[in-house]
């Protein structure tokens, strides 16, 4: 979990300080809050991080973001019309904060406001059925209507139905709308046949990124884009879905992430139906309509937790024999297969931030992989 919120303001060069941390090499959302936690600030963390990568065994310089390339990326965000918006800020989405990992800076084209309101996602197949696209749009625009944002990955299929339903209504206050997470950045359409859709969500909605912009989607940034569809809503809503697909891991991050799964029933004679009927056997949800989705959600509207504003906690280092020791102990434990970090501490008895230090010098490092649910794996 991030730590809370801070309670002083966030100034411009703290923005800069975040961008240039989230952007160095090996730093990705849960490091940067331990650094955060270990270091106090950005700036803190953005010294100490050459020499705690060392410590973890490499053997060569750590590309750290400079202050210029920081703030190149800013400016080019503010020339295609969005901003940059950093966790400790009021404007950051409550429910996307409150996960784990959630990004350290996002950068948002649109209204903002979007990501405010009661958000459900609605997601699916790509190679969707003409009833699935239907049934998806059809559900959007009734979450829409009833004040809800639909969120989605702008993917084809499934997604692109979803954004088009939710988009069907007049631009007031009482739609929801939709928003668009990229897995690129802002400026890179994917697929490039839903260029338009994204310019108009980013009109009339909002798109949402947290990769700087010029970057293209990789097979890697999915998952990592996944996991902010479903931090950003309340409820999952799963409409066709294979057996092995982006969508699964969607609703698999959003159990993770204590949100409401949904889905809606298909032909066991489709494979496309397969993952989603999977989903109900497994307790989703079964839904037929945004009436459903509508009932079955936890919460209701515009209730979304606030977050706790208080300032973070420098964690103690450990002296440098108890680091020793930990070093040895943590790496007879460690291994290809992911491990949980509780279970790490529980087993070798040394104190958290022993641990956690060990395993931050690791990753920056290069040698430690992290991975949903808070596991950890040595890599080759």
């Amino acid at each position: 979990m991030p730590p809370p919120f801070t309670a002083a303001p966030f100034t411009a060069v703290q923005r800069i300080d975040w961008l240039r941390l989230i952007r160095s090499e090996n730093v990705g959302p849960i490091t940067f809050y331990q650094l955060l936690g270990r270091f106090g600030s950005a700036a803190a963390a953005l010294s100490g991080l050459p020499a705690l990568a060392r410590r973890g065994g490499r053997d060569r310089p750590l590309r750290i973001c400079s202050e210029t390339a920081a703030k190149a990326e800013l400016e080019r965000i503010e020339r295609l019309g969005g901003r940059l918006i950093a966790r400790d800020e009021a404007d950051y989405p409550r429910a996307l904060a409150a996960i784990e990992d959630a990004p350290p800076v996002i950068s948002v084209l649109g209204d903002a406001r979007r990501l405010h309101r009661s958000c459900v996602a609605v997601v699916g197949a790509r190679n969707a059925s003409a009833n699935g696209r239907r049934l998806a749009g059809m559900i959007a625009e009734g979450l829409s209507g009833a004040g809800r944002t639909v969120v989605s990955g702008l993917a084809r299929g499934i997604d692109t139905a979803a954004h088009l339903g939710a988009l069907k209504l007049r631009d007031d206050d009482a739609a929801g709308g939709t928003v668009a997470v990229v897995a690129g950045g802002l400026d890179v359409a994917y697929p490039p046949e839903n260029a338009a859709l994204m310019a108009e969500i980013g009109r009339r909605g909002a798109v949402v990124a947290e990769c700087a912009p010029g970057t293209i989607p990789q097979s890697r940034h999915f998952p990592r884009r996944n996991r902010l569809v479903s931090g950003l809503s309340l409820g999952v809503v799963v409409v066709e879905a294979a057996a092995r697909s982006g969508s699964l891991i969607t609703a698999r991050m959003a159990l993770e992430q204590g949100r409401d799964v949904f889905a809606v029933p298909g032909s066991p004679l489709d494979p496309r139906c397969r993952g989603s009927n999977g989903l109900i056997r497994q307790g989703a949800t079964l839904v037929e309509g945004a009436d459903d989705v509508l009932a079955g959600l936890a919460l209701p509207a515009a209730a979304v937790p606030a977050p706790i504003w208080t300032s973070p906690k420098i964690l103690p280092e450990p002296t440098d024999g108890e680091a020793k020791k930990a070093w040895v102990a943590i790496l007879d434990l460690l291994g290809p297969d992911p491990v949980e970090v509780d279970e790490l501490i529980r087993q070798c008895q040394f104190s958290a931030p022993t641990v956690l230090t060990v395993l931050l010098e690791l990753e920056l490092a290069g040698r430690l992989e992290r991975l949903p649910g808070q596991r950890v794996a040595l890599l080759a």
